[in-house]
């Protein structure tokens, strides 16, 4: 019989204006800017913007899928538990452990940038040094760790930090970005850039829209906070929602003022942080600093808010028995899953320093961001199909109800999983083991605790009729 914790997660720690920071710092905006854009380039050369822009509607769909789930059930599962309600328990699980296994590697990919950019703000030719790369990047884990364990009371105030500066920073240089490329544009604006004509086939227009996943990818936090937070069953939803549509005004902004400032031979030479050569270029001396300290401040607080994400999931798969029960245990004092907070940070700092001995910073990075959206995708995928059968019944109702909680979320769970067959066919191997092998790894535990019987897998598939 599966192990219960003597006592639950902190209840209504975090308000509205908490849950909307959370799921801006979950994407990381500033982080995702300064390491996905070489990337992105890669994919799609200058069509980013139509990217993000193309990516960015099926996503909104994909927040209204989370709004509408959560106000099903509070669970810190949150896609684990509403999947496998409204579709089936297998696939909750693997919408789990997908989950589960992109933060992971999150995590190692994520903490490459906080030990560079930390030590680019100290001393730039440190910022390439292997050895304090690693060490640095494994000191900021451990404390962002450290806080997570610590109660989430203190994590909500150093998130506000993080956040608010980080946030007023990018605000600053979009303005700057804009009004420097006005007089000294590198590449004339051309509107072929939100233009969903230009890209190099289907193929070429999933691998951008993968990319682009990855930017989004975090703002879901909330849901999985959702326990903690007030007015569990509407506050979060809202709070991932208002997240998504920030941090799309600023994933525009600022590709379009990459593409309009910077040459694509400059994108690839500052691949590690575009950012630093963005801000050098529109504020010759502090700009590139400031801008450095934002993507650090947006690596650290994403690096808590993914740390938030896993132990919550794991969290609440220990409490249905469906990993091993011990991940279920609240710390008496702070009210968190400490057990669960020290395996993953034990198993992501291994990760971590061993993925410095396979390549370059690029590669590294170039696989993670690649191998992270095709995860994605699943789980943004189920949680968009789930929905319309949730409100099934609901959706004749009104056309509110048949376009926010079945239309939208459906071409985004649609979306998602086209990016992901098509992604499938063109990604190298390496790419596609990474992804693809670790989500398989799941079917591992899904099967040993399913022969055991748990309850979660026992559950039948339920419509709501929560109250909207």
């Amino acid at each position: 019989m599966a192990m219960r914790p003597a006592m639950g997660l902190d209840k209504n720690v975090l308000n509205r204006f908490d849950a909307v920071i959370m799921a801006i710092a979950g994407s990381a905006p500033a982080y995702s800017l300064a390491a996905s854009t070489a990337v992105l380039v890669g994919a799609v050369g200058l069509e980013g913007p139509a990217a993000l822009l193309y990516c960015g509607i099926p996503m909104f769909g994909i927040a209204m899928a989370f709004n509408y789930l959560g106000r099903t059930e509070a669970n810190a599962g949150a896609s684990y538990a509403w999947v496998g309600r409204a579709l089936h328990p297998a696939l909750g699980y693997l919408a789990g452990w997908a989950l589960l296994v992109s933060a992971t590697l999150f995590m190692v990919a994520g903490s490459l940038p906080a030990g560079s950019v930390t030590l680019a703000l100290v001393n730039p030719a440190w910022a390439t040094h292997t050895g304090l790369v690693t060490a640095v990047g494994s000191l900021w884990f451990l404390v962002m760790s450290l806080l997570v364990m610590m109660g989430m009371r203190m994590t909500a105030k150093t998130q506000w930090i993080l956040s608010l500066v980080e946030i007023a920073i990018l605000m600053v240089f979009a303005g700057l970005a804009m009004a420097h490329a006005t007089r000294h544009a590198v590449t004339p604006f051309r509107w072929a850039w939100l233009s969903p004509t230009h890209f190099h086939g289907l193929s070429g227009f999933a691998a951008g829209a993968l990319v682009a996943a990855f930017y989004y990818w975090g703002w879901d936090v909330s849901a999985n906070l959702n326990e903690e937070t007030q007015n569990a069953l509407h506050t979060p939803g809202l709070g991932g929602i208002w997240g998504v549509i920030v941090v799309f005004l600023l994933f525009e902004v600022f590709t379009l003022g990459t593409n309009l400032t910077l040459s694509t031979a400059a994108i690839n030479a500052n691949s590690a942080n575009v950012l630093t050569a963005l801000g050098q270029a529109v504020w010759p001396g502090p700009g590139g600093k400031l801008l450095t300290l934002a993507v650090m401040l947006s690596t650290v607080a994403t690096l808590e808010t993914t740390l938030l994400q896993v132990t919550r999931s794991l969290f609440a798969m220990g409490r249905d028995g469906t990993l091993p029960p011990i991940f279920a245990r609240i710390h008496s004092r702070w009210r968190t899953p400490w057990v669960a907070s020290l395996v993953v940070t034990g198993l992501a700092l291994g990760l971590f320093v061993t993925s410095n001995l396979i390549g370059s910073v690029n590669s590294v990075m170039t696989d993670a961001i690649n191998a992270i959206g095709l995860q994605i995708a699943v789980y943004y995928g189920l949680a968009g199909i789930a929905v319309v059968f949730a409100y099934r019944r609901r959706l004749t109702r009104s056309l509110k109800d048949f376009v926010l909680a079945g239309l939208w979320p459906f071409v985004g769970g649609l979306f998602m999983f086209w990016v992901l067959f098509q992604s499938i066919l063109s990604l190298p191997l390496t790419t596609l083991m990474i992804g693809l092998g670790a989500l398989a790894v799941g079917l591992i535990p899904l099967g040993i605790y399913w022969s055991r019987g748990r309850a979660y897998f026992n559950r039948t598939a339920a419509e709501t009729n929560a109250a909207l």
